[in-house]
């Protein structure tokens, strides 16, 4: 067995429930999370020998992830753009159901309520949104946060404070209009 499958194997079966997980919490949506899930792996595995170890196994895999989260998104919004624009896609439940939440954890009556929470969460920019989902749903503590995000502690500390206004003050203007209703 070639040593890279000798390294690879512990590492993919150390870290596949966490990038899975960190991908739904980005992406909300099993199928995407499975594809990102996918695609972390083979680059971990094809960069494998590049890695230098200046940090954890565990930070390397978290920034290629939200790497891969980032520009799946991305490249998802260009496609939906160019659907917009009159070229059509292979699988138009895709673009027609773009707001769908699958997160198997969440009972049937809370779905719409946590699709409204990441809706809101998907508006926050790309640190702030980071920052949160690090801290609040993977758990993370700031320094780890800081580590993966290469950038300082304060700084980490500043997302994650605006997220939270952002968020409370978003959600409290859609609270006002749910209860106009």
């Amino acid at each position: 067995m070639p040593k890279q499958n000798v390294i690879f194997e512990p590492i993919y079966h150390e870290f596949k429930v966490m990038v899975f997980n960190l991908a739904l919490h980005y992406l909300q949506n099993i199928e995407d999370a499975e594809e990102v899930t996918q695609d972390v792996f083979v680059k971990v595995y094809h960069s494998l020998a590049q890695f230098q170890q200046r940090s954890s196994y565990k930070t390397w895999i978290y920034r290629i992830t939200i790497n891969q989260c980032l520009d799946f998104t991305k490249k998802k919004n260009s496609r939906k753009r160019l659907y917009l624009f009159g070229q059509k896609s292979e699988n138009e439940r895709e673009y027609l159901n773009t707001t769908n939440f699958e997160h198997p954890g969440i009972l049937m009556e809370n779905q719409e309520a946590a699709a409204q929470l990441f809706s809101v969460i998907n508006t926050l920019t790309e640190n702030q949104k980071t920052a949160f989902l690090l801290s609040k749903l993977d758990g993370l503590s700031n320094p780890e946060i800081a580590e993966i995000m290469e950038m300082s502690i304060s700084a980490v500390e500043s997302l994650i404070f605006r997220a939270k206004a952002s968020l409370q003050e978003k959600l409290s203007k859609k609270f006002n209009e749910y209860r106009k209703k």
